[in-house]
């Protein structure tokens, strides 16, 4: 069996490491990770759903003069946080994510709620066009990779892993050179050469459904245990993150532009 690769540092074959092939109760389903991750966008969509109604009702007291926005900081700050610290968990203990899964899904969502709600507010419906995109993207890669229009071989692993890292090393230089008051130019910016970045983006972590969904199968193919489904489900739900908030951002510059 080939070794698995996947650019989503939770999805990799060291958590298969020590596996037997067993088939009981006690190990990883498809059906079982599926219904984890509906769960967990449950979960995320719920939390989402009360920064969202925090975040408009602050900004219309604010337009009044009465309270400011800055109300629904603690909320985004202490979402992205312990959304990190669980992941941290996840990744380095698979035997938690039963339990940290669901936590990350919350925080997630206290933290994109404000996220969107923002963009909301400048941009009118934004949100359900990222949201609409995001789940086309997902079903079209799933009815390819089910019927073997596209697959996980090794090479298409390589390059999406590659082209992963090469995007993840631009946003820490990017973030890093922040606290300098320098910022990288042109990708950033609602010109051509910024949506097409950003179109880029939302290829290569469109691409990075198909490794979840590869890593999946390998999952349930090697009788993993059971909390692999909690441990499968919440990659997949980082990468649908990812490429909600990528699109988000391409659709934000792609108003911008029309706008100038």
């Amino acid at each position: 069996m080939s070794m698995l690769r996947t650019s989503n540092p939770a999805l990799n074959e060291k958590a298969f490491k020590g596996f037997d092939l067993v088939e009981d109760s006690t190990t990883m389903t498809l059906s079982g990770t599926v219904n984890k991750t509906a769960m967990l966008l449950l979960l995320l969509v719920l939390g989402a759903g009360w920064t969202w109604h925090l975040t408009f009702a602050a900004a219309a007291q604010a337009a009044k003069g009465m309270l400011p926005i800055a109300p629904v900081a603690p909320w985004l700050i202490g979402g992205l946080i312990v959304g990190l610290i669980c992941s941290l968990c996840i990744y380095f203990r698979p035997q938690w994510a039963p339990v940290a899964a669901p936590i990350h899904a919350i925080a997630e969502g206290l933290f994109l709620g404000v996220i969107s709600a923002l963009l909301e507010m400048r941009f009118e419906l934004i949100v359900v066009q990222a949201v609409g995109l995001t789940i086309s993207v997902l079903a079209a890669l799933l009815m390819a990779y089910k019927s073997g229009l596209i697959r996980a071989t090794e090479n298409f692993k390589l390059g999406v892993c590659a082209a992963t890292g090469a995007i993840g090393l631009v946003y820490l230089v990017g973030f890093i050179l922040s606290f300098f008051g320098v910022r990288i130019p042109y990708i950033h910016e609602a010109g051509l050469i910024g949506i097409c970045f950003s179109l880029f983006v939302v290829v290569i972590a469109s691409l990075n459904l198909v490794l979840d969904f590869d890593f999946i199968e390998e999952g349930v193919n090697r009788g993993a245990p059971k909390y692999m489904e909690w441990y499968g489900a919440f990659g997949l739900l980082v990468t649908l993150v990812w490429l909600y908030i990528e699109v988000l951002r391409l659709l934000m510059k792609l108003r911008a532009a029309s706008e100038d």
